[in-house]
């Protein structure tokens, strides 16, 4: 695949089954997924994915829930809302 025509990488956080963790963390590291953050204990990982590769991890069985990551910008504390 061409560097013009790859899909772009996004920041993804998933729910999935705590009790299979480990297998499902797998699974979506085979269909694409980086890893950089896991709490087994709440079932969540997060990571990054290319863009089209989304519908793949959200048919792997034990997801719960595939949603990107977002920043929200607050302003500084002496800042007027607007």
């Amino acid at each position: 695949m061409s560097e013009s025509t790859r899909s772009a990488s996004v920041g993804v956080i998933l729910a999935v089954d705590p009790g299979r963790f480990a297998e499902v963390g797998e699974a979506l590291r085979r269909a694409g997924l980086t890893v950089t953050g896991e709490q087994p204990v709440l079932g969540t990982l997060t990571g990054t994915v290319a863009e089209d590769r989304i519908p793949a991890l959200e048919v792997v069985d034990g997801v719960a829930s595939v949603d990107r990551e977002r920043t929200v910008q607050l302003p500084p504390p002496d800042t007027p809302i607007q």
